[in-house]
């Protein structure tokens, strides 16, 4: 079976290359103008180059795919039924209790092994 790469495959990976050199870019240059310009207005630079790469990178497929990906997703956690405070706390606590009482019940299991090689050693 062989598959075609169409032309479109191509020019979005050029595009999804040319956002991550214009993120890149914008990076390089927050860091290199820091002794240059205040910190907000580099600030306020790399959040403008962010958005031109993500609107460059939104414009391929896999944008649009990831785009829709996080919209069903959102979708998804809007449907999830929340446990209340009351149920939050009792679930810690039991969460809790268990955590204990594992660590006892090793803590004696540790003394035991402990002391049962130390006799054996001893011999």
């Amino acid at each position: 079976m062989t598959t075609v790469e169409t032309g479109q495959s191509r020019f979005d990976t050029v595009k999804l290359i040319a956002a991550i050199l214009v993120l890149a870019g914008g990076v390089t240059g927050f860091y290199y103008f820091a002794e240059q310009y205040f910190l907000p207005y580099r600030v306020l630079a790399l959040l403008a180059v962010t958005v031109v790469a993500i609107v460059i990178a939104y414009n391929t497929a896999a944008g649009k795919t990831l785009w829709t990906y996080a919209q069903d997703s959102r979708a998804e956690l809007r449907k999830v039924v929340w446990p209340t405070r009351t149920e939050t706390l009792q679930t810690t606590l039991v969460v809790a209790i268990v955590v204990v009482v594992v660590g006892l019940f090793l803590w004696v299991l540790d003394l035991g092994f402990g002391w049962a090689i130390r006799e054996l050693l001893a011999l």
